[in-house]
């Protein structure tokens, strides 16, 4: 390990690690293959998003764990671990059949081995390293997610164009291994003792904030968040994992069809990057009703049929909320319930989210296979995401700010007592 003087070059191994995360690889890559795989198996769409639906759901109750692992032992043990486990199991969908049993076998395996190298994990390396520009190192940490959209699927499909799929699914294990897990072993580690002395958010006895029973059963905000987030990625997936598949089904190439799934991990880099610096800024429950109204619109362009730059415009919507979701998590878990039990409540928090990833492919792999069209999914993925703005809004001032806004907060109150 290279032990990092800038704690800058943690979050620059955190971007790369989660440029093969789970979302990347799982969700976003799932379009790019979803065509080759079922022509060649002969099994309905419906079938691989049915897995990829279980898989989530079984990932999901993994969440509360992971977060007691990384309280436990941190974070670097838990990404090794997971990011050879997870490389191991992208890798095995090459054997995949037109049995129904093995389908949802390998999917399970990949869907847990993204357990370890998730957005939680990250985003918990990030908010030990960082206080008072938290919101802006989780943007940037957590736009591998939209960077790895850009690169992982235009990858997948070159592999597809001249391998085919089953060699294309190792050839992603390989990527994952090697670009994600190489910057987690030289530079991700915990902050020392010493370290820790050094920074305020970290040197109390107690870290300021509640523990998991109080956050599940003491505040409606838990889970009017979740229920928002739940929400959003219900809709976002099922806009974005069948991009490929409907312009394709259009008459689209299956390149040109992956360029415009790859805009949309262009326009979640800069929705990491942008959120970051609003919720630094701006009340971060506003931030969130801003970034999800985007998505309504492009869901309502994809659903129109038109042509180009409608779907492009669509994507780009799409993608730049998806680039602040998981961030606004990571940072609402921080504000709203401190760092006292962060990894146990954003795991469980991300757990649940993680089991919500596969109802929107599985929504709209069931609206294709029934009517022949997305469109009845679309309709039902616009008012989801009404909901889940008027969630966010009433959530309130922070519990635990930063700690240089919270003293100057104490400055103004004392003096005009």
């Amino acid at each position: 390990m290279i032990r990092a003087a800038n704690r800058w070059w943690i979050v620059a191994a955190c971007v790369l690690g989660l440029v093969c995360s789970g979302g990347p690889v799982n969700i976003f890559s799932f379009g790019v293959f979803l065509r080759p795989v079922t022509d060649d198996l002969h099994v309905g769409r419906g079938v691989l998003a049915g897995a990829m639906l279980w898989t989530n759901m079984l990932a999901a109750l993994s969440g509360p764990a992971l977060g007691w692992l990384l309280d436990r032992f941190g974070a670097r043990p838990v990404l090794l671990v997971g990011v050879v486990f997870f490389a191991a199991a992208t890798a095995m969908q090459s054997f995949m059949t037109a049995s129904l049993v093995g389908i949802y076998l390998l999917f399970v395996l990949r869907g847990l081995g993204s357990s370890g190298p998730s957005p939680t994990t990250f985003a918990f390396v990030v908010s030990r390293w960082f206080d008072r520009r938290r919101g802006l190192a989780l943007g940037i940490a957590m736009s591998g997610v939209g960077l790895g959209t850009a690169i992982i699927p235009p990858i997948a499909a070159w592999l597809i164009g001249a391998y085919g799929w089953r060699i294309a699914y190792v050839g992603l294990g390989a990527v994952i291994l090697i670009l994600g897990g190489l910057p987690i072993l030289l530079f991700i580690r915990d902050p020392s003792e010493e370290e820790r002395a050094r920074m305020p958010h970290l040197a109390a006895a107690t870290l300021p904030g509640v523990g998991l029973r109080e956050a599940l059963t003491g505040s409606w905000r838990f889970w009017a968040m979740v229920l928002a987030f739940f929400l959003g990625v219900v809709a976002l997936n099922g806009t974005l994992t069948q991009i490929v598949a409907m312009l394709m089904d259009r008459g689209w190439k299956l390149q040109a069809a992956t360029s415009i799934l790859a805009a949309s991990g262009l326009a979640a880099l800069a929705g990491r990057l942008l959120s970051g610096w609003c919720v630094d800024r701006y009340h971060g429950p506003y931030v969130a009703a801003g970034f999800f109204t985007l998505p309504m619109i492009g869901t309502a362009l994809f659903g129109s049929g038109l042509g180009q730059p409608a779907p492009l415009l669509g994507a780009l919507l799409c993608g730049l909320a998806l680039g602040a979701e998981i961030d606004l998590m990571g940072f609402f878990a921080s504000r709203y319930f401190g760092l006292k039990a962060f990894g146990k409540i954003l795991g469980t928090m991300f757990g649940i989210f993680a089991g919500s990833t596969g109802i929107g492919p599985y929504i709209s792999g069931k609206s294709f296979d029934l009517y022949h069209s997305y469109n009845p999914a679309f309709r039902f993925y616009e008012v989801i995401l009404v909901i889940a703005i008027i969630l966010f809004v009433p959530l309130g001032p922070y519990p635990y700010p930063a700690r240089h806004r919270a003293a100057s907060a104490a400055r103004v109150e004392k003096a005009t007592a």
